[in-house]
């Protein structure tokens, strides 16, 4: 390849005082096993060497590009980078991560045996394991725990399915739906909705291909963009949009603090919470939010739609098949949940959904 010549992946790299560990970083990208790529870095008003560093590696090796702006924040710099950019396939990048050495040639093979689908991420390994504190640590098993497509759609409304810095996506899906928007909850998590609602089809490499650096000081510690009641503000927008774009009554299981969180994000929408299910026996029989909690120990998941539709209020509603939530966080209680609800010839993502 000629420095004329597109690459097939240009991976993105914004940076901002990324000088401690970019050498690593950009090392283990110009190693890689697929080779037909570009690095294109932009430095968002870095303040220490980090665009010197860029330089050097630019000096050696033409596929490493760099371009300056003041800050202006990830959003920007992300979105400056993917108007330099020239590959049909867009990869992500942080300037502290490390990539395996057939990371990219992995994804790359793995979407030419998909043609049908529009990216994919990888598994990940969070690192240095001493400061991998017991949420990540659940976060990176949850992750690795995504096998297919199928996973992915499924999981979309727990948390993001795919590691933000693992993304390599077409560039045709990218730019259908509009690429990175600077949004009042996390970027990464608004774009994998937004290509999910517009029904393309994202999947994952199962293999742990990038280490992913934990520290105090990374973007999802300290913006308020990546705090949790901006995630729940991402799902419901999004929950709206699409599940319940139509009149039509919920039913959530897990009256905990998670269930409940939901429920008041989606009655301030308007959205009618007809019922809680749950197997406490100290809240079954409660009254929640103005909901009756029901027992998921003995209640047939067939009557659940009768109940919904009868204390809907709405002919509208009450003509629709209640959408219900999987809402709990304890390990396992979800896929119990899942499992009642299938059994009861529910569908993911038409009938019921989990979320987090």
């Amino acid at each position: 390849m000629t420095l004329s010549d597109p690459p097939t992946v240009s991976v993105l790299m914004p940076l901002r005082n990324a000088a401690p560990h970019l050498d690593e970083a950009l090392a283990s990208l110009v190693s890689q096993r697929f080779d037909d790529l570009e690095v294109v870095c932009v430095d968002d008003g870095s303040t220490d060497e980090t665009a010197e560093i860029v330089d050097r590696w630019s000096a050696r090796d033409p596929r490493v590009r760099l371009d300056r702006q003041a800050a202006r924040g990830i959003v920007p710099a992300l979105t400056r980078a993917h108007a330099l950019s020239r590959g049909r396939l867009l990869a992500r990048m942080d300037g502290d991560d490390i990539a395996a050495p057939n990371r990219i040639l992995r994804q790359v093979e793995w979407l030419e045996s998909e043609p049908t689908a529009s990216g994919c991420g990888c598994h990940v390994r969070y690192f240095p394991r001493r400061d991998v504190r017991a949420g990540a640590r659940r976060y990176e098993g949850w992750l690795n725990s995504m096998r297919g497509v199928d996973d992915v759609a499924a999981s979309v409304f727990v948390e993001c399915p795919l590691a933000h810095p693992t993304f390599v996506l077409r560039r045709a899906a990218f730019e259908e739906v509009g690429g990175y928007r600077d949004v009042p909850w996390p970027e990464d998590y608004d774009l994998v909705f937004r290509l999910w609602a517009g029904g393309h089809r994202l999947g994952v490499v199962p293999e742990v291909l990038h280490e992913w650096r934990e520290h105090p000081e990374r973007l999802s510690r300290v913006d308020s963009r990546y705090a949790l009641d901006a995630f729940l503000a991402c799902k419901v927008h999004y929950l709206l949009r699409t599940l319940l774009a139509r009149p039509r009554p919920v039913v959530v299981w897990g009256a905990g603090p998670v269930g409940k969180g939901w429920a008041r994000a989606l009655q301030a929408e308007g959205v009618h919470v007809v019922a809680f299910v749950d197997v406490d026996p100290r809240k079954v029989g409660q009254t929640i939010h103005g909901a009756p909690v029901l027992d998921g120990a003995t209640y047939p998941g067939a009557g659940l739609d009768e109940v919904s539709g009868a204390r809907s209020g709405s002919s509208d509603a009450a003509s629709a098949r209640p959408l219900h939530l999987a809402a709990v966080g304890q390990p396992g209680a979800r896929d119990r949940i899942i499992g009642l609800l299938e059994g009861a010839g529910s569908r993911v993502l038409e009938d019921f959904v989990a979320v987090a």
